[in-house]
Order: C-alpha cells, then sequence, then structure tokens
C-alpha cells in the first residue's frame, strides 16, 4: 500500500474505522507498513473473508438507513397494535354470537323440555320426576291408564303441561289456592271443615277416579263410595245380631298424607313421577289466609293430606284400606263376628251363641274383639275414635250408619214421628222461621231426609218425597224471568217442546 492511503489525522482513522471495520483496518495498516503480504499474495488470504464480511455490513448498513428513512418505527407499531385489536374483536364478537346462539338453544331445548316433561314441582316433591319406568305390564292388566311422559299424561287428560304443571305445584306462599274452604256442622257437635276443588281441579279429579280409581278393586266389606253400596247394603248384614258394635276413625282424611297416596299409586304399577303427580293431584297442604298491603296470601302450614271434598279422596281410602279391611275381616271371622265399612265407619256384628244346656243365646265377649281390632287399626296407621265406640245389644235400638238393624232395616220412629209433624207444619205455614237438622235450606233438608226414608224403607219414604217435593216446588224461591229481547226479523220460530233449562246443583249437592 502506497503513502497516499496513510491517514494525516486522527478523524481519519476515526472514518476509516466507521466505514469499513476495525479489524479491516488493522489489516490495511499492517499490509501498508509491510507486516503482512499483500493481497493476492498467500493462498486462502484470511484478509479475503474479513473484507466480505466488511462489505456485507456496509450494504447491511446502507439497507438499515434506507429502510430508517423510509420506514416510521411507532406508525408501524400503532398498526400492528390496531391489526391486534380488531382481531382481538373480531374473536370477541364471534365468541359472543356463539355464546348467544349456544344460549338460544338451550332455552329452545328448555322449553321444549318443559312441553314434555315435568321437571321440577316445588320443594320436597320433586325428586324422582325424571324416572318415568313404571310396570307397564302390571297396568294392562288391571286395566288402567298407560303414560309415556307428562305430555302424554295431560293430553289423556283434556290438559296441557302447563296446566298440569299448574294444578300439582307445591307453593309455600302463594296468591292462588286450588280448594273453596267452608265449614258444616258436624251431627255429633263441632265443625266440618269442607275443601271443594276448583273447577280445572275437580275436572282432572274426577278422570283419575273414573279411569283409574274405580277400576281397582277393593275388599267387599268396603261400602262406601262405591256403585251398587250403600248404607243400606253396609247395614244390611248386622240384622237382627245379637250384638253390635260401632267404631269411628278419628281423622280418617287427613291421617292421610302425601306419602301414603304416592306410594299407593307406585304399587299399582306407576313410575316416580306419575305417581307424584297423581299424588299432588289429590292432596292438598293445610293453608293459613293472611292479607297484606291489599293482597291475599295463601301460606302452607303443614303436609299434604287428603282434603275432605275432593272426589278422589273417598276412592282412595278404599284402596288404601283394603289391607285393614282384609285384617279385620279375618279378626271378626275368629271371634265370630261380621265386619263392613262405610267410609270412616266400621261395624262389627254377631248372632247369638246358644248354650249346651239349651238356654237362651248369649251374645260373644266384645273385649277380645276390640282388643284385636284397636291394635290393627294402630298398626294401619289409622286411630279409633275415643269417643265413638258403641257397643248395642239386642234389647236396645241397634243402629249402622244411621239405620235401625233391630228386626228390619227401618229408621228411627221417633224421628220419622217428628218429620211428618214438620212436614205438616210445612204444609200449614210454610218454610218461614223452621229448621230441619243443621242445614239453612229447610225445604232442601227436608226432601234429603224423605229421600233417606225411600231409600231405607220404600213404603214408608215414598209418600214423604212426594210431599217434600210438592213443599220444594211451592215455596222455594223462583228467580225473576229475564225480559226477551225482540227477536230480529230472519230468526226462526221458538220450539215449543223445547223445556227450560236444567237448574245448577246446589252446594250441598256436590258432595
Amino acid at each position: 500500500m502506497t503513502d497516499e492511503y496513510k491517514p494525516k489525522t486522527r478523524q481519519e482513522i476515526y472514518d476509516r474505522i466507521r466505514a469499513t471495520s476495525k479489524d479491516e483496518y488493522i489489516l490495511e495498516e499492517m499490509v501498508r507498513l509491510g507486516f503482512w503480504p499483500a493481497r493476492g499474495t498467500l493462498p486462502q488470504d484470511p484478509t479475503d473473508e474479513l473484507r466480505r464480511m466488511g462489505q456485507v455490513r456496509e450494504e447491511m448498513s446502507k439497507l438499515q438507513g434506507q429502510l430508517t428513512r423510509t420506514v416510521n418505527i411507532e406508525a408501524l407499531r400503532k398498526e400492528l397494535r390496531e391489526k391486534h385489536l380488531r382481531e382481538s374483536r373480531e374473536r370477541q364478537k364471534k365468541t359472543k354470537e356463539k355464546r348467544a346462539a349456544d344460549r338460544k338453544a338451550r332455552a329452545e331445548a328448555w322449553t321444549l323440555q318443559q312441553r314434555q316433561q315435568l321437571l321440577y314441582l316445588g320443594e320436597g316433591v320433586s325428586h324422582g320426576l325424571s324416572d318415568l319406568q313404571g310396570d307397564t305390564e302390571r297396568l294392562r292388566q288391571r286395566g288402567l291408564p298407560v303414560f309415556t311422559d307428562a305430555a302424554d299424561m295431560a293430553r289423556q287428560m283434556g290438559l296441557t303441561v302447563n296446566e298440569l304443571r299448574f294444578l300439582t305445584f307445591q307453593r309455600k306462599v302463594s296468591k292462588i289456592h286450588h280448594y273453596a274452604r267452608f265449614s258444616m256442622p258436624k251431627k255429633s257437635g263441632g265443625e266440618r271443615v269442607i275443601s271443594a276443588p276448583m273447577p280445572r281441579l275437580k275436572k282432572a279429579q274426577r278422570w283419575v277416579l273414573e279411569r283409574l280409581l274405580n277400576r281397582v278393586p277393593v275388599n267387599d266389606a268396603a261400602h262406601g263410595f262405591r256403585e251398587g253400596r250403600s248404607i243400606v247394603t253396609n247395614a244390611t248384614p248386622h240384622l237382627r245380631a245379637a250384638v253390635v258394635v260401632n267404631l269411628d276413625l278419628q281423622d280418617f282424611f287427613p291421617s292421610v298424607d302425601y306419602r301414603r297416596v304416592r306410594g299407593l299409586f307406585r304399587a299399582l304399577g306407576y313410575a316416580d313421577a306419575f305417581a307424584t303427580v297423581l299424588a299432588l293431584l289429590c292432596t292438598e297442604a293445610e293453608v293459613e289466609a293472611y292479607d297484606l298491603d291489599g293482597e291475599r296470601y295463601f301460606v302452607a302450614s303443614g303436609p299434604r293430606k287428603l282434603p275432605q271434598g275432593a272426589p278422589t279422596s273417598p276412592a282412595l281410602t278404599n284402596v288404601l284400606c283394603s289391607r285393614l279391611d282384609r285384617r279385620l275381616k279375618a279378626v271378626a271371622q275368629r271371634s265370630g263376628f261380621v265386619y263392613t265399612r262405610y267410609a270412616d265407619d266400621l261395624t262389627f256384628s254377631a248372632q247369638g251363641l246358644a248354650l249346651t244346656d239349651g238356654g237362651p243365646l248369649r251374645a260373644p265377649d266384645v273385649g277380645p274383639l276390640l282388643r284385636r281390632v284397636h291394635h290393627v287399626i294402630q298398626a294401619e296407621g289409622f286411630r279409633v275414635h275415643p269417643k265413638k265406640t258403641r257397643v248395642l245389644r239386642a234389647s236396645r235400638r241397634q243402629e249402622v250408619t244411621g239405620i235401625v238393624v233391630n228386626r228390619q232395616l227401618s229408621v228411627d220412629r221417633a224421628t220419622l214421628r217428628r218429620f211428618r209433624a214438620f212436614l205438616f207444619q210445612l204444609e200449614k205455614d210454610g218454610p218461614e222461621g223452621k229448621r230441619w237438622g243443621s242445614s239453612s235450606d229447610v225445604l232442601a233438608a227436608a226432601v234429603g231426609y224423605a229421600n233417606f226414608v225411600a231409600m231405607v224403607t220404600p213404603d214408608k219414604g215414598r209418600p214423604l218425597r212426594a210431599r217434600a217435593l210438592a213443599l220444594q216446588a211451592r215455596w222455594a224461591p223462583r228467580p225473576a224471568a229475564p225480559v226477551p229481547s225482540p227477536a230480529p226479523p230472519d230468526a226462526p220460530p221458538p220450539d215449543p217442546t223445547a223445556g227450560p233449562d236444567q237448574p245448577k246443583k246446589k252446594w250441598w249437592k256436590l258432595f
């Protein structure tokens, strides 16, 4: 290297190093000063590699400078941030749309499921609602309706699933109550609370009674609320007995709670879901009514039980008491007695036993019978009313469900004489100020007692019934006839053969 390349000042050295590199500058100075051979003298000279690296660094420096001059780093970073934000917003939007679609699909599936099933019916009664598998073969053998799901059950009853849910849902506090409650005086004193179901619930209960409960066989000893049976058939087996024993079950309907009713439907072959719904239809909880801020609230104050006034309650007790009747009938037969039951009235009777010396007949001992009967009744979950047990010997008037059975089926003669005098007073002076029994409708009470006499002794009852009906037709208030509106010119002429509308049943005939 010639001296023209010799740097003149320190600044030139710095510029040279910046233009190339420190290694390359040192190599060139060594060549210039003779400490290293000139370029091309040695094979595989390392200076060539240094020079190539210097050229690469120089080109990279130029490109970096161009990039710095042409590209704004902050703008690029801003653009990248905005790009990331847009992508994030798009992902959030898609996620939100997907979640909304999932919620909509779940809501539609839930709505469809609610239309087909009853998934929740209140606290304490909703377990087992998902169990739809019952003993279908047993139900078919007994001729009972078979359900596939809640929708099928509601359809057979003539209801929708929502209506069935409304009628069976158990609420602790509600503004709605499915029963109208009122009190009626008892013959023995006190009051009997009647729970009359509202029309929609009563229609569903009628369906359960006719299509289900009436098809379940019960014991022959039961005579109450059965087709072809009455207080007359209940009293006939005890005619001319040496001793008649009458017992009464205390709180008969309220002693049958929701669990026993549900267990009955399960025993018939229904799955848990259907047994729960049927039991809820046939029971009600004791409620108290409270008025708050102008609103009436019904608060449940006890467990669900059979309501006295529902059409299903008598039939349910007959089915539930089948084992009780079977056990009591066996106890009676072993003791030489005959047993019948009309609702909560239990009757045992026995003929006289002949003595070995040919003396008069002797009545069987009642004490052992009563001890066994009390034991069986208690074991079956019922209680004997402590004040309504009567032992009637042949020497006094023997009654079974209000019918005298000493010699023949008849009504009490003293009561019958008073009733004839009562009818005479009605015919003479009218019903004003008069009363028969505990009913406020004196004419209806007269017709009812006349029907009772006609059922027990038709020969005596028919003329009394005719007189009572004539008095009712004579003195019963008639509603004012509505003023007919003028018929349009093209209206058809009235049918002269059409009779008046049939009157609705009175409240006392509903039960």
